[in-house]
Parts: C-alpha cells; sequence; structure tokens
C-alpha cells in the first residue's frame, strides 16, 4: 500500500490495494466530485534515525538476535524481503536503478511469457560488455490477442536497435487443431520469437546467481530500471514451492519471474576479443538461427 507504488518521499495518490485504481470521492459529493480521495508517502526511518533508540546499543542488539526476515525488515528497513521469499538476494537499494540512456552497442533481449487471463509480461533487457543484464522496460497486462500483443511491442521498439534474440514460452507453439498458435501470430504481424529454454531448476540458479555479486568487479550481474514496477513488486515476494524447495510456488504471480527466467537462459556474451574477430573476418557468413537469420 505505501511502499510499492512510488519511490520513498514521494506522494501519490492512494489506489485500491486490490486493483490498483486510483480512490476518488463518490460522484455526489459536493466539493470534489469524482476526484482523487488523498495521498499517500513512504516515509522510510531506521534505527539511526532515532538518537535516543540508537545510543545505547541495546535496542540494536535485540534487533540483530531476530530471524533473518525480521532483522531485514526492522533493523535495515528492507521490506521487499518476505518469509519464504524464493530470491532472499534481492536487495531494492542494490539492484533497482533510476532509468538511464542505454548505450546503443549493447546488445537487445527480449523475453515473454503469454496469458490472456493472466497477464502477458514481455520484459527488455541490454547486455553489457562485463555480460551484465539490464532490465530496461517492461509490458505487463492481461486480455491481449498474440496480434494486439505483437502491434503494441512494434510500438514500444519503435525506436530500439534490433533485438540480439527474442525467447517466449515454448507453449506458445503448441497447436490444438488446425489454427495457428499464439508464437505463429506474433510471427505473422512481425515480432519473432523462439522458444525460450524452460529447465525450472536451471533457470532459477541462474537468476540466483546473477542476482548475487560479481568477484572481480563488486557488482551484481543483473540490475533492473525503476520503472519495471511489476517485476520490482513480485520478485522479491515470489514465495517457494511447498512441494519442490528447488522452485518457486507457480500458482504464485510468477509471469514476470518467468519472463526474467528464460531471459537469463539465454547465451549472451560480452565484447569479443580482437582474435575472436579477426577469425570471424576469415569465414564465410552462415546464419545460426533461421529464425532470425543470423
Amino acid at each position: 500500500m505505501f511502499i510499492d507504488p512510488s519511490p520513498p518521499d514521494e506522494p501519490f495518490w492512494a489506489t485500491d490495494i486490490d486493483n490498483g485504481n486510483v480512490l476518488l470521492h463518490g460522484i455526489n459529493h459536493p466539493q470534489r466530485p469524482g476526484e482523487p480521495l488523498f495521498q499517500r508517502r513512504f516515509i522510510p526511518a531506521r534505527l539511526t534515525d532515532n538518537p535516543h533508540l540508537a545510543e545505547s546499543g541495546e535496542y540494536e542488539a535485540m534487533l540483530l538476535s531476530l530471524p533473518e526476515v525480521e532483522r531485514r525488515r526492522l533493523l535495515e528497513g528492507d521490506w521487499d524481503v518476505a518469509d519464504g521469499a524464493a530470491f532472499y538476494e534481492f536487495d531494492r537499494a542494490v539492484h533497482v536503478v533510476e532509468p538511464f540512456e542505454i548505450p546503443y552497442n549493447w546488445p537487445r533481449v527480449r523475453a515473454a511469457d503469454y496469458g490472456y487471463s493472466s497477464p502477458s509480461c514481455v520484459l527488455w533487457g541490454a547486455v553489457d560488455w562485463d555480460n551484465n543484464f539490464w532490465i530496461y522496460r517492461e509490458l505487463y497486462k492481461k486480455g491481449y490477442t498474440g496480434e494486439t500483443l505483437a502491434e503494441i511491442i512494434t510500438a514500444l521498439e519503435y525506436d530500439d536497435p534490433p533485438m540480439s534474440i527474442s525467447v517466449l514460452d515454448g507453449s506458445c507453439w503448441s497447436k490444438h487443431g488446425t489454427g495457428p498458435s499464439i508464437a505463429e501470430t506474433l510471427t505473422r504481424h512481425g515480432v519473432r520469437f523462439i522458444p525460450a529454454d524452460k529447465n525450472r531448476m536451471a533457470g532459477k540458479i541462474e537468476l540466483h546467481r546473477r542476482l548475487g555479486f560479481n568477484e572481480r568487479s563488486g557488482e551484481p550481474r543483473l540490475r533492473i530500471v525503476s520503472t519495471c514496477t511489476n517485476l520490482i513488486r513480485t520478485l522479491p515476494t515470489l514465495p517457494l514451492s511447498k512441494t519442490n524447495s528447488e522452485d518457486v510456488d507457480t500458482k504464485a504471480e510468477d509471469h514476470a519471474y518467468d519472463a526474467l527466467r528464460y531471459m537469463c537462459m539465454t547465451r549472451q556474451t560480452g565484447l569479443p576479443h580482437a582474435g575472436m574477430l579477426n577469425r570471424v573476418k576469415e569465414q564465410t557468413y552462415e546464419p545460426i538461427n533461421q529464425i532470425f537469420g543470423y
């Protein structure tokens, strides 16, 4: 209600926690009919902000003795962490960055998890020359047909460089009868995908690795731009499965996670070294991927 809708200390109009719609006065209100109801604001407060409690050290010692989830919430002010969360490594202060201009020569990756009654999630990522992912855009909406989704993707990518690779849930290629599949519909309208790697265990492990720190650079291997609100909202609270500790709870809101997992399982490399470039010059060009043609 307070943390997810807006950055700290920035006011926002109060919304319904179930559907995200702004709360409005009734149409019969005498002064403000149909106008927003009131504003909320998240004001972070940590132990260090209260000298009376912080100086003695006794309260801090009590907080340090709490279980990890409660300690991170009450001592460090990290409210993204949840009991039984699958990705406890996620830290908003570390993994979330403000929007910036993505260098044009960073390879781009698109990953999608399709749904109609449940939301479709499309994520766009860029890979820097240290092989780190930067998730810079998301589309999260239910009720889209394949044709509508393709039109929106095309519009969003109008100024983007070409995608290096695009992956989509492999079930979108399945056919029941003679009609076109979702993947065929997307391709027919100019948005091409290849089936994503659906190894759930390997994908989850790869995401753990990406959220971890690179020992050489001291930075995480994956960062998310703050405008990707649904990915930031759902990833840290996604619970583990109660029947399989190596997987997330598939009944939870995992659409953004699935798209991110597909993206992390694509094989990306950083800037090739000079020797590799020289060998490429001497080779005859043959497309590796017949769908994308390169």
